[in-house]
């Protein structure tokens, strides 16, 4: 193959071992775990923020458009190609540079995957909180581009809750510090406005977290259900109750039955849902929360409470939650998967509405989600070789979309904007509203150069293309 300027420009700031240029090769970072649009030009793979800072500079003198990447388990096209040019992969920037156990800081490069951090941290007592359910090939990098959440977001909040300071490499080259060690830096919150900006803002080199100490207690229970409706109404009562639990997920019927067939985790076949529940804390509170659990379970029709009651069955209990999207993968060729959130005590009605949508456009939907603060995970399966069904399925995603953000909700959770969302960020925010997110972005990224067509509406549609590849993660 011929090789171009831009490739040798590369390669002699990288060395050839970091430089990817065969069709081959790049065909492989054409995709995340949402969809593909089109094969870069070159992919890099960096070590340090100095590097970093001479490609960037280098993709400016050339007017080549940059997409940062993590691990590539996104699912909402955040780090695909719109317009060619350089995807730089930050998975070999994979230090922790720090561990500070007495101040309850880490300091860690953006390739760091995110369940490696907790398992650095371990033997001195301390997590990591943020918990995708891909938390075991996600990178934190990736984590603070789409702001990540995960089933324990209900008591400890999303990436932008333990994210304390930040190196960034603006698209001009200069490298700015936001935020440190302290909880609070006087001045704006830069870090705030950096974390969840998918990469069109800088490209982060350096992160800053908290740790959590772990906790003295932790009870985890299966409510098993045989309506659905009683399971989402129960949701509602223990927060009704004051209840935090660390974190309230459900699975439907049909997701729970894929999820055993496959992780074999001991969830019961015939019910029509179950809320997976967990409580962790001080000993003597657990407990009395654990009760508490099972007496408004009781009152809405629970056909049982199972607990764990070894570390073990805990452990399989979990490994079902986190392992559904690839068991879902296994009866259906494609799916795709939404991320929506509603008020909690709007669940049943929006259930329904699922379900009516999902007989409107004859699709199969499984639901499985972080019930306890309202983020919905609807699973639409269909065949892309179909091009009615891949018609149908989008059709049906933006209109559970549009009904979210009709019940004061939000079009996204925890997985992010990229291009799968921005045409319908009208349905949450004025035209006022976009017109300052995008003088805020035009400051930062005046050449539009980063992450070009993400997150910011641009007037091109092309939805169906992004489920071609939405297998999930």
């Amino acid at each position: 193959m011929k090789r171009t300027p831009l490739i040798k420009e590369l390669t002699a700031i990288m060395g050839r071992e970091a430089v990817l240029s065969r069709p081959e090769d790049l065909m492989l970072y054409e995709y995340d775990a949402l969809s593909a649009l089109r094969t870069p030009d070159a992919v890099v793979f960096p070590t340090t923020t100095e590097q970093v800072v001479r490609l960037v500079k280098l993709a400016a003198d050339q007017k080549t458009p940059i997409v940062p990447r993590g691990a590539g388990t996104g699912l909402s096209g955040g780090a695909v190609v719109t317009e060619g040019g350089i995807v730089i992969s930050l998975a070999r920037m994979k230090k922790i540079l720090e561990i500070d156990l007495e101040s309850q800081r880490a300091r860690v490069q953006p390739g760091v995957v995110n369940t490696d951090l907790s398992l650095a941290v371990a033997d001195g007592g301390f997590y990591y909180a943020p918990d995708p359910s891909s938390q075991k090939a996600c990178t934190i990098g990736g984590n603070v581009a789409e702001n990540s959440g995960g089933p324990h977001t209900l008591a400890y909040g999303v990436t932008t809750n333990h994210v304390l300071g930040l190196e960034v490499v603006l698209p001009d080259g200069e490298v700015i510090r936001a935020g440190g060690k302290c909880w609070e830096t006087p001045g704006y919150d830069l870090t705030g406005l950096l974390v969840g900006s998918e990469g069109t803002l800088g490209i982060v080199t350096e992160i800053t977290v908290r740790l959590m100490r772990r906790p003295e207690a932790v009870e985890t229970m299966v409510a098993i259900y045989d309506r659905v409706m009683d399971a989402t109404r129960t949701v509602v009562a223990i927060t009704s109750e004051g209840i935090t639990p660390a974190a309230l997920e459900m699975m439907d019927g049909f997701t729970l039955r894929a999820v055993e067939q496959a992780t074999h985790a001991g969830y019961p076949m015939d019910s029509a849902a179950v809320l997976l529940i967990e409580v962790e804390g001080l000993g003597e509170a657990v407990s009395e929360q654990a009760r508490q659990i099972e007496a408004v379970c009781g009152r809405n029709n629970v056909r049982a409470v199972r607990r764990a009651k070894t570390p073990d069955e805990r452990a399989l209990f979990w490994k079902g939650r986190k392992n559904a999207f690839g068991a879902l993968g296994r009866i259906s060729p494609n799916y795709y998967v939404q991320d929506g959130v509603i008020p909690r005590t709007r669940l049943p009605e929006m259930l329904e509405y699922i379900e009516a949508v999902g007989r409107k456009y004859d699709l199969r939907i499984g639901n499985i989600f972080h019930a306890g603060d309202g983020n919905l995970h609807p699973l639409l399966m269909f065949d892309a070789r179909d091009r009615d069904q891949s018609q149908r399925v989008v059709k049906a995603a933006q209109e559970i979309m549009g009904r979210c953000a009709e019940l004061g909700g939000s079009i996204t959770g925890e997985h992010g904007v990229g291009v799968e969302k921005n045409e319908l960020m009208p349905l949450i925010f004025s035209e006022d509203d976009l017109e300052i997110q995008r003088q805020i972005k035009s400051l930062f990224n005046p050449s539009g150069l980063f992450n070009p067509g993400k997150v910011l509406p641009t007037g091109k549609m092309c939805g169906e293309i992004r489920v071609q590849v939405g297998s999930g993660a």
